[in-house]
């Protein structure tokens, strides 16, 4: 067994790969942007090496200088983690040919299944169910729409070597499909250096089903079995599920055959994960192998109780499967059920658009490690519920990397145990800071559809009006309303205390003659304005709101943590105070409120007119309209390049681009004034 390792990763990731080598005894060695340099993942390491600046080109994905750290560690072996050099034939061969061993399959193996038009291929020949589509190396954009109006419209548009929904399009019409197909190479060549894109039917109401599969370089190799990874956003996945819902004996025994066959058809080693996508009637086809370790791998851990960068490092060592399942298929089995959802800083309300900030607050639900009791069979106990994390609070979510704050894993006797359990930790995840989708992913798995176990790859669109409501009318009702303002107003009533304690001269209220001092405490909700009355009591406050009065008297706990007895009743809730911003966390529900100071700001904000900003930080990739041009609604005006995706910015209205502001190549900061537009009611 290896003695000392190197993760060429970051963040989750790299802490998780950590963890299980720390219980085996194996020193780890961290790598690290200047942007990571005090990071999660640094910090648990024995030794970490600073490998470049902060952009990813520039540290991540030079192997140069990770092949160097090895080097001067002295590391016997390198994990490659997800994303970055994980998938990158020539960076296995370059450790292979310096004698360290790559935690993964050989270099032959990625390269035949690193491009997707090849693999394809090779899966034809390994009798392997296969979408309709071309993946040709012709690339001309007229064979390619040649070929789109032979297979059948809609159809996807794919990054032959991409991943993580980068690089691929919907198209559902003939005269989308040239636009479409630019947009796809240039994301493509920006992410993988690559443009050559394959083309395939679309699957409607598909599901994304993929197989967990394990080899070994004595020609063992065994299936653990599949997850559900349909419910997805931006084709991305963002809930994962294990054992999928609905899969009979049957087609998971069909699966499972058709993915082993695929890793012996490569000649694979290790970890990897062979992805189908299944067509409302159980009929599935292939469309591609990850030849490493998937992001939602915790599920299969969870059903199988096996740990699986425990098999990656005991066999990249030399040992065979059968060492750690002597009967190998015979011996494995699933148990219960599992769910990851992934907590991303991101906007859903803004189309899922990643998210910037410094996490201010983080809570999470009490999490236990993966346990190791395991019977005579070798099958671990899981952990009730699992959180794998590369951030802390006070840590920065920065522009130059995935948006991941954690992953959330549960698992169940049942479906509707493990549903019910992952219901329950999201209530108890808290993030200020930045924008989050810990709201929308509660409204996900609390909605009936997900429930019934309903899940196909255009789920959050079927039920957009139930997990979108409209913000103006997502009020709660007035008990909830008082309660959530309650709470508000007892953290204010609290800090001050503390600050009076403190200093005498800090008290918020004077003595009063003969009657008691009130004071109005107003507050800012996304609907409206809060104005509650707090009467300062002989023995404590009454609370005055919409004609009710009602007692009110509250207990700081610890950290954040309120507890108040209002009326007859005493709640508990998490109240974070960030600035002039009041965070409430009561009942599953996170509802932020801000006081009068910071009102007048955003209103005054909200005066001008007349531009158009960019959404997150990013790099200006296209301008379709120049200076003066007259033009629609919705029409596309620029192009924008974040975190490796597009994003376009559109006209707002009909009227006139009065002057674009920036050129193609310059780097935008979030809120930057892109174009200066003219209304047509304006421009007339």
């Amino acid at each position: 067994m290896f003695s000392k390792i190197l993760i060429a990763n970051r963040g989750e990731i790299a802490c998780r790969v950590m963890t299980t080598a720390r219980r085996m005894g194996i020193r780890t060695v961290a790598v690290y942007s200047d942007a990571d340099a005090n990071s999660r993942h640094v910090a648990m390491a024995d030794e970490a090496v600073r490998i470049g600046p902060a952009a990813a080109s520039e540290s991540y994905l030079r192997s140069d200088r990770i092949v160097a750290a090895v080097h001067a560690t002295g590391a016997d072996a390198v994990h490659p983690g997800y994303g970055f050099l994980s998938e990158n034939d020539a960076f296995a061969q370059t450790l292979a040919d310096a004698k360290v061993t790559f935690i993964g399959p050989p270099p032959s193996a990625i390269r035949a299944m690193g491009s997707k038009s090849e693999a394809k291929k090779l899966m034809e020949r390994a009798k392997v169910p296969l979408v309709p589509g071309y993946h040709g190396d012709q690339q001309q954009p007229d064979l390619l729409l040649k070929e789109a109006n032979r297979i059948g419209y809609p159809v996807l548009i794919k990054a032959s070597a991409g991943g993580g929904g980068k690089g691929m399009r919907v198209v559902t019409q003939r005269d989308e499909f040239i636009a479409a197909l630019a947009s796809c190479q240039r994301e493509a060549k920006a992410s993988f250096g690559d443009d050559h894109v394959l083309i395939e039917k679309y699957v409607q109401r598909p599901r994304h089903i993929e197989i967990q599969v394990f080899a070994d370089r004595h020609g063992n190799a065994v299936n653990l079995f599949e997850r559900d990874c349909s419910v997805q956003r931006r084709h991305q996945k963002i809930i994962e599920e294990a054992p999928a819902p609905g899969m009979t004996a049957a087609r998971r025994r069909a699966m499972g055959d058709a993915a082993v066959a695929a890793a012996k058809a490569v000649g694979y080693e290790g970890a990897g994960t062979v992805e189908f996508i299944a067509d409302q009637a159980g009929e599935f086809f292939f469309m591609e192998m990850n030849t490493r370790l998937q992001v939602e791998h915790p599920v299969t851990e969870m059903i199988t109780g096996y740990d699986l960068v425990e098999w990656q490092l005991r066999v990249a060592a030399g040992e065979a499967l059968t060492d750690m399942i002597p009967d190998l298929q015979e011996q494995l089995s699933i148990r219960g059920h599992s769910f990851e959802a992934r907590i991303y800083a991101e906007n859903p309300d803004k189309g899922f658009l990643p998210a910037t900030g410094r996490i201010l607050h983080l809570a999470q639900p009490a999490a236990v490690e993966f346990r190791r009791n395991h019977d005579d069979n070798g099958f671990h106990d899981p952990s009730p519920v699992r959180i794998d994390a590369g951030v802390r609070a006070g840590d920065p979510i920065t522009p130059h990397y995935d948006p991941m704050i954690a992953k959330l894993i549960v698992w169940g006797e049942d479906r509707t145990h493990a549903l019910a359990r992952i219901q329950a930790a999201l209530t108890d995840f808290h993030i200020v800071g930045v924008a989050n989708n810990v709201d929308f992913l509660s409204r996900l798995v609390a909605n009936d559809a997900f429930a019934r176990g309903d899940v196909h790859t255009g789920l959050i669109e079927q039920e957009r009006e139930r997990l979108f409501p409209d913000s103006d009318g997502d009020e709660p009702q007035l008990p909830a309303t008082r309660a959530m303002l309650a709470f508000a107003c007892a953290r204010v009533l609290a800090d001050e205390t503390r600050r009076a304690a403190a200093d005498p001269w800090d008290s918020a209220h004077g003595w009063r003659l003969n009657t008691t001092y009130r004071r109005t405490i107003t507050l800012n909700s996304a609907a409206t304005v809060h104005d509650v009355v707090i009467e300062y009591a002989r023995d404590g406050y009454v609370f005055h709101y919409e004609g009710a009065s009602t007692a009110l008297a509250f207990t700081a706990t610890a950290g954040s943590g309120m507890s108040i007895r209002f009326g007859e009743h005493t709640l508990t809730a998490d109240v974070v105070r960030a600035g002039d911003e009041l965070h409430v966390f009561h009942n599953g529900r996170h509802r932020v409120l801000a006081l009068a100071d910071i009102i007048a700001q955003s209103a005054a904000a909200e005066v001008e007119t007349g531009r158009l900003t960019a959404p997150m930080p990013g790099k200006l990739i296209a301008i379709h309209a120049a200076s003066g041009t007259r033009v629609e609604r919705g029409t596309p005006l620029l192009v924008m390049e974040a975190m490796k995706m597009e994003h376009t910015i559109v006209a707002p209205s009909d009227g006139v681009v009065s002057e674009v502001l920036y050129a193609v190549g310059d780097q935008v900061v979030e809120g930057a004034e892109l174009v200066r537009f003219a209304a047509a009611a304006a421009s007339g």
